[in-house]
């Protein structure tokens, strides 16, 4: 069994997952997997979508991801994906070796554990997020939309580009800790889309949210890990020698 790692994919996962950008799939079967550190890029169902989760369902492996701040939640909280059990852990099946990795579990990948906790706060909404709810007609916010864009506004549409669900709830905080008390608090790897604020803050990024914070109180608990894993920040670094950003580069760590 082989895991690799990578970074944000942004739905780009034939440009990602080629033969010539990832080659050592060539060894690869349904018992290794290749994991998405958030952002996969589950957004909005058609045809286009169906034709790339197609193409990376007939890849040799399997692919695991965890949830950004750029996906659909709408889909990702709605029944139209099955849950089922997955080397110990709950996991959603957007196809059969195309699996969404939930929030708070930890999963046993040839003999070693992973605590999964996705999400984080979408840093390019400075200008705030448009709410066609907020409109009497369609036209209205779609003249409002275009006056945004005209003056270059940072900003996403509620239940279109951004959803308050890449932010967890108090009950999926509460699961994730439950779940590391019956795991002694001891695991392998985490895989997060953000960092723990204190380390978020050393790559510059200071301004805590409620997910940071939580998993800095996590680390500050006493969690024990070899090794944490994540992506959202666009970027290859290594920190503190046990916490890894990860964009582009697919990485084996098992």
């Amino acid at each position: 069994m082989a895991v690799y790692i990578t970074g944000d994919t942004h739905a780009e996962w034939m440009s990602r997952f080629n033969r010539n950008n990832f080659p050592e799939q060539r060894e690869l079967s349904r018992d290794d997997f290749v994991i998405v550190l958030g952002d996969f890029g589950l957004w909005h169902d058609g045809k286009d979508e169906k034709h790339r989760l197609d193409w990376l369902e007939d890849k040799p492996w399997t692919t695991l991801w965890v949830d950004g701040n750029h996906e659909n939640y709408d889909r990702i909280y709605s029944d139209e994906f099955e849950t089922v059990d997955f080397h110990g852990g709950k996991v959603q099946k957007i196809r059969d070796h195309v699996l969404h990795l939930k929030r708070g579990e930890v999963f046993e990948l040839d003999e070693k554990k992973f605590f999964v906790f996705g999400g984080a706060s979408s840093h390019d909404v400075d200008d705030g997020i448009l709410d066609p709810c907020d409109f009497e007609s369609g036209q209205e916010f779609a003249k409002e939309y275009k006056r945004w864009q005209k003056e270059g506004k940072i900003f996403r549409v509620n239940h279109y580009s951004w959803w308050k669900e890449e932010m967890p709830s108090k009950e999926e905080m509460d699961h994730g800790r439950m779940t590391l008390y019956k795991h002694n608090w001891e695991v392998d790897y985490v895989l997060t889309h953000c960092l723990p604020q204190g380390v978020a803050s050393a790559v510059g990024f200071r301004d805590p949210d409620v997910l940071t914070c939580y998993l800095e109180r996590l680390v500050t608990d006493g969690l024990k890990f070899d090794h944490w894993f994540c992506g959202h920040y666009h970027r290859e670094e290594d920190v503190f020698g046990k916490f890894h950003i990860r964009y582009y580069r697919i990485e084996r760590i098992v």
